[in-house]
Formats: structure tokens, sequence, C-alpha cells
């Protein structure tokens, strides 16, 4: 048996964002301090020791989750570390795949997160790990079996779960032009499509949420890790644990007026447990 800490690479550092541990700091210190803070403290302020991260599988066919084959994630800050207690309990499930290294490096969907993560929870460095989850094309009954298995977790104070989604790509280059004359110009259109998708899920409602999908289509890449998501409140719900969510903030990369224009449409929320 070999005991080689396995590392997956920040392979995104230098192109999508910096690969300058100082640099990438500067930036996230700058972004992080023009954040408005939540009404009451989410999850994160209490200093969560494992952190769950969903991402969707942007470059391979999955139809399960599947698990990192890595030990440690690097970042140009510092590296994380994978809680492989965890990993082991979810393996034992027969419900997740292993991705290769390659397939790891090559999705953005979790990395994209990392430097945050860890700039959060650079006080914390030394006590906390990292969960990360590849979320394949699930369908609704795949959704729920893992919204239930990762309910326990979603439940425990100690946890934070992130949600590695953007919101509407829209655009030819997307395959995806949907546009409601009465709302004005595509970008307004664009806008009143996600924000009813978002109202859906601030209602917490796995079930409505599938269903404005299936009506609009519309290209929310992490459509199933936000599935996941819900399906595992609605569990706790059961129980009768409240919990509710909102959303903070909405942007577009650029305003389309015409059919010939692009967009990808970002949104930020936080659930909270009372």
């Amino acid at each position: 048996m070999s005991n080689r800490v396995v590392c997956r690479e920040a392979s995104h550092a230098g192109s999508w964002y910096s690969a300058s541990g100082s640099q990438l700091n500067a930036q996230l210190e700058g972004w992080l301090s023009q954040a408005q803070s939540t009404i009451r403290p989410a999850r994160a302020i209490i200093a969560p020791r494992r952190v769950f991260i969903l991402g969707p599988s942007h470059h391979v066919p999955l139809s399960r989750c599947a698990l990192s084959p890595a030990d440690v994630y690097r970042t140009p800050l510092y590296d994380l570390r994978i809680d492989q207690k965890v990993y082991a309990d979810l393996w034992k499930t027969g419900l997740f795949e292993r991705m290769s290294l390659q397939t790891d490096e090559d999705e953005h969907s979790i990395e994209m997160h990392l430097p945050y993560t860890a700039k959060a929870m650079e006080s914390h460095k030394d006590e906390f790990s990292i969960v990360p989850v590849l979320v394949g094309a699930l369908s609704e009954s795949k959704e729920q079996e893992y919204g239930r298995l990762l309910s326990k977790y979603l439940a425990d104070p100690t946890n934070l779960f992130i949600i590695s989604s953007d919101f509407c790509h829209w655009g030819q280059r997307f395959r995806y032009t949907y546009y409601d004359e009465s709302q004005g110009e595509i970008y307004r259109s664009i806008e009143h499509l996600d924000k009813m998708g978002m109202g859906i899920i601030e209602q917490l409602d796995p079930i409505s949420f599938t269903n404005y999908l299936k009506k609009y289509r519309n290209t929310i890449c992490g459509r199933h890790p936000i599935g996941v998501l819900l399906n595992a409140v609605a569990e706790l719900r059961k129980s009768g644990l409240e919990m509710n969510f909102s959303f903070l903030n909405y942007a577009q990369s650029s305003q389309c007026r015409n059919w010939q224009d692009s967009s990808v449409s970002y949104a930020a929320g936080a659930l909270i447990v009372h």
C-alpha cells in the first residue's frame, strides 16, 4: 500500500483567477470587504469544521455523483484537506463513482469556490476539511436519494454546504434564446426568467423547481446540485427543522439586446437554519 498523498492541482489558476497567492489574497480581501452581511449569521460564521462543495459536471457524462481521488486540493493560498472519513462513509453507500484525477482537474465548478473557502477559513485553516462532490445529470429520483443521504450532514451545524452554479446561459453559442417580449429588452426577459427560478428556490420546493426547469429549460448549470440541496432541506423539514433561503445578489455578465449577444447570469444566496 502506498502512502503517497494525491494532490489535485489548482489547474485553473493563472487563467480563470490569479495564480499568485499574494495577488489573489489582496483581490479576495477587496471583494469580501464589499460584501454585505446577511440579517442573521449563516452557518459559515460559526466556523464549520467541514465544508461540502457540490459542483456540476461540465466535461464528462455522469448519471450519479462522483468523489475525488485526491487527498488534498491545492490553492494559491494554502492546501485544503479532503475529509477521508466522510468520503469513506459516502463510498460505502454504493451511490458514488470515483472520478479520475484528470476529470477532477479539468472541472472548474468546485475549484472556483476553493480560494473563497480558503480565504474565509484562513483563521481556522488547520481545523477544517472539505468534501468535494461532483454532481452528474441526476434524475428526479436520484436528486431525492442524494438529498436524503446528505440531509444528515446538512443538519449538523458543524458542516457548511456550498452549491456551485451559474444561472441562465443565454445566446446562440449556448443554444438557448428564450425571450419573453412582454419583459422588454432581452436582458430584462433573462432577469425575469432567472428571478422566477430564484423565487422557487427561496420557497425550498424541489418539485416546483423541477417543474420550472421542465417548462422553461433554463440553462442553470448547477440545477442538479441545487436539486440535491432542495431535497435535503425537504427531508429535514419533515422532522420540523425550520430553514429559509434568501438570495443576496444577482448579476449578468452583459446586457443582451439583440440575437447576436450572449450572457451568463450569476446569483448568490444563503440558507439559514433557525
